[in-house]
């Protein structure tokens, strides 16, 4: 199946109302019954005609429509290339718990924008994916339903978040090997309900998220 390409229209418009700095902001982990929520921040300043071409050629999708050897190539040539900054924000599970996973999910964007360290933050923008701006932070902001299938930037930072979390989930796949972390991320398959019920929760699963056990 083809998907439809996010484009830098969102990314455009910004930079044509005089901000320099367009930010796409995303997360992963909003699912799964273990494991923290990961939020990524991508910043694309005003690009080159062969920056701009590059960043087309890479592919950049929602990375829900990329396997995970693609998501990794991007991630690799994004970190190799310089052109783009970013920023990374994780909430852990017990966070989750306690104040629930829709904040912990912006408290996770707050931490990636503001892991930026953005030096001229009024004249920066930022796009977040969803229906929900960033509480208490003082940047200008537009929050996107499906922004991560239609602005490249936040398709960026989906791309990076999700990365960055399989990677942090496969290290908790060697601290608890008999949940098997390692092919599902957390998320609540068949196989995870099953290790569930045989061993019990362990110290990263969202005890919010596990009412029947």
């Amino acid at each position: 199946m083809k998907y439809q390409s996010p484009t830098l229209d969102e990314e455009q418009k910004i930079w044509h109302l005089g901000h320099d700095l367009a930010v796409g902001v995303d997360e992963v982990g909003r699912g799964p019954l273990a494991g923290p929520v990961v939020a990524a921040a991508c910043v694309f300043r005003r690009l080159s005609e062969s920056e701009t071409g590059w960043l087309l050629e890479l592919g950049i999708n929602d990375s829900k429509k990329k396997t995970e050897k693609q998501r990794e190539k991007i991630f690799d040539e994004i970190k190799k290339s310089g052109i783009l900054k970013y920023g990374i924000g994780v909430v852990d599970e017990k966070t989750i718990d306690k104040i629930n996973i829709l904040q912990a999910s912006l408290l996770a964007m707050k931490n990636a924008v503001e892991n930026l360290n953005l030096k001229n933050a009024e004249r920066s923008f930022l796009l977040i994916d969803g229906r929900d701006i960033i509480p208490e932070m003082n940047l200008s902001q537009k929050a996107i339903i499906g922004g991560d299938a239609k602005v490249l930037s936040i398709a960026a930072a989906s791309i990076i978040a999700k990365v960055t979390r399989d990677k942090m989930m496969l290290e908790l796949d060697e601290k608890y090997p008999e949940y098997g972390f390692k092919k599902h991320k957390g998320y609540g398959t068949k196989f995870h309900f099953e290790m569930i019920k045989k061993h019990g929760p362990c110290e990263i699963h969202r005890r919010s998220f596990l009412h029947s056990f």
